[in-house]
């Protein structure tokens, strides 16, 4: 079986997303459009590509232009400073804000007013995680063997 085209992982994310922020079920779209709810499963997860007419409805009924299923998509090109590395910045944040769980804690914590409050919670949450790989390059660690 073939691996999905990245650009049709990319747009079926970025449905995913919208979905969940919208707070529609995939059942729910999948009625709007006419589709099973598994046809709906396969879009988001790219194994089935989205046809143009397909992707209007699904912008009318997400209530978002077709160009915002794009955006951030692999373009193909790879800038010779980073070599064959996926620009980082672009490929986590569309993937954790795919998650239900990304969405609703991106959501709560956008409305938290206090700054030292929102600083507090990121505190928090980076005492809990372990560092990335970025952190540990600039701090001078390296892998451990």
């Amino acid at each position: 079986m073939r691996s999905p085209n990245p650009i049709d992982k990319h747009v079926g994310a970025r449905v995913r997303m919208r979905r969940i922020m919208l707070g529609y079920s995939q059942e729910r779209l999948a009625e709007s459009l006419g589709v099973t709810f598994q046809q709906v499963q396969k879009y988001e997860k790219g194994t089935n590509r989205i046809g143009a007419s397909r992707l209007q409805e699904i912008s009318k009924t997400l209530q978002a232009p077709p160009a915002f299923f794009f955006e951030g998509a692999p373009t193909g090109d790879v800038p010779t400073e980073m070599g064959f590395r996926e620009d980082p910045s672009a490929a986590y944040v569309t993937d954790f804000l795919s998650t239900a769980e990304g969405l609703q804690l991106n959501k709560a914590f956008a409305r938290i007013k206090d700054a030292k409050v929102r600083r507090r919670i990121l505190e928090l949450v980076m005492s809990l995680a372990p560092p990335d790989e970025e952190t540990v390059n600039k701090q001078g660690g390296g892998a451990v063997s």
